[in-house]
């Protein structure tokens, strides 16, 4: 059958033209091997991983095919829901070493996998899925700062997972407090680094076991903590996180002095609301970064991701056993996560209307709807062995790696393609 292109040219028309399509054929078939489909490797694939690796160029026909940037105006990629996603996960607990044991849920023995095969859809728009090697080229030369808890330390090894299919970094950390780690991705020169400040303020514990058997600390709220404001101002990315610990029983000390606590149990201290800690803590942060004059990067404020224990609390039988992602119209937001939500909000709309003037920029990372509707996501029981002492025996407050967090990485992309928009823009103008 002949296409109805040809039926316009002559037989001697015709041979040129068909020689010409044929050379172009063979061009773009030389061409294809060049570039790298990274979403269809096999996850068990053997990569050298060595600094030697040279990056592939990653703006593919493919690529240029993809919505990579929407108009924050029309979509708002942090509403959605949950969609399948046959593609993932993109590693293994087998071929990433990054990966905390306490998140390690194949390891431990996770019978089910379903939980790992989404991926989130944005209403009225597409969110890419992460390219690593996207992302590297776009981190060449350049660094970036996890600062918070736990959370925020699962957040950074699921990027280092996820960016081993191009290259693992090299531990460049000044000593062996795992508190304090810096990385660097030799082949982009890129710096990753991670400061454990899980108040974000300075903080001094008190008494190891206390009232409930995890600790008093002594929370200075108007005091930044120096361990990680004293080493951000080189950082052109800083991912700011907290919140859980805010549970924790604390007393509270503003110019040196008691002005409260949360459940202290010591006398003639005043029991303050569980937010005021967490309000105050989060209001001398953000000032902190706002009074830094060297500092000229983005601070991304990532909200909380809320845990899901059902059937009782952390301590007392709570657990997290669904084996799928929630429907948005399934569940809401609501007690102390819906309150440290509703601080994060308020102090990151104060902190960026003052930055503004100072030429500071922030972004709200919210992850907050996206991963309230992951209740499957958690280790639960298969961080650790059955007959292992652990104090959180059914976590469900950090998330598998491979796992939804994973997606996280999606966003972040999607926001530093954003950034890289207003900055042109900018220029522009």
């Amino acid at each position: 059958m002949e296409l109805p292109i040809w039926r316009n040219f002559s037989p001697a028309q015709r041979t040129p033209s068909i020689l010409i399509l044929v050379s172009l054929t063979l061009i773009i078939l030389g061409l294809i091997p060049l570039y790298h489909p990274f979403y269809r490797y096999p996850v068990n694939l053997v990569v050298d991983h060595s600094s030697k690796i040279t990056s592939p160029p990653y703006h593919t026909t493919k690529d240029k095919k993809i919505k990579i940037m929407e108009r924050e105006d029309t979509c708002n990629v942090f509403i959605g829901d949950w969609v399948p996603n046959s593609d993932a996960p993109y590693y293994t607990n087998t071929t990433c070493w990054a990966i905390h044991e306490h998140q390690n849920c194949m390891k431990y023995g996770r019978p089910d996998t379903e939980f790992l095969k989404w991926k989130w859809k944005p209403k009225g728009c597409e969110l890419p899925i992460f390219n690593p090697y996207q992302f590297l080229d776009m981190m060449r030369n350049k660094s970036m700062a996890f600062i918070g808890d736990s959370v925020g330390r699962n957040q950074m090894q699921s990027l280092i997972c996820l960016l081993s299919r191009v290259e693992y970094p090299i531990d460049i950390s000044y000593d062996e407090d795992q508190n304090f780690r810096t990385w660097k991705y030799t082949t982009y020169n890129f710096t990753l680094a991670a400061y454990w400040s899980p108040y974000l303020v300075t903080v001094k514990e008190s008494d190891p076991d206390g009232p409930s058997h995890t600790g008093l600390f002594n929370l200075y709220l108007d005091e930044p903590d120096p361990k990680w404001t004293t080493q951000i101002e080189q950082f052109n990315y800083l991912i700011l996180n907290s919140a859980h610990w805010f549970t924790r029983c604390s007393v509270y000390y503003e110019k040196n002095q008691i002005i409260g606590c949360r459940y202290c149990g010591l006398p003639n201290v005043t029991d303050l609301p569980i937010n005021y800690g967490y309000q105050k803590a989060l209001k001398t942060t953000l000032k902190a970064i706002n009074s830094l004059e060297k500092f000229k990067g983005v601070t991304f404020l990532r909200t909380i991701a809320p845990s899901h224990f059902e059937g009782g609390e952390w301590n007392k039988g709570g657990n997290c056993v669904r084996k799928g992602p929630f429907r948005s119209n399934e569940t809401s937001l609501d007690g102390v996560s819906l309150e440290f939500y509703r601080t994060q909000v308020e102090e990151f709309k104060v902190a960026a209307e003052e930055g503004k003037k100072k030429g500071k920029r922030f972004r709200l990372l919210d992850m907050t709807q996206a991963m309230l509707l992951r209740p499957d996501g958690h280790p639960s029981r298969y961080g650790h062995w059955p007959n292992d002492n652990v104090v959180l025996y059914n976590d469900c407050v950090h998330w598998c790696l491979p796992g939804p967090i994973d997606s996280w990485s999606d966003f972040l992309l999607h926001m530093l393609k954003m950034e890289g928009r207003r900055a042109l823009e900018e220029k522009l103008n």
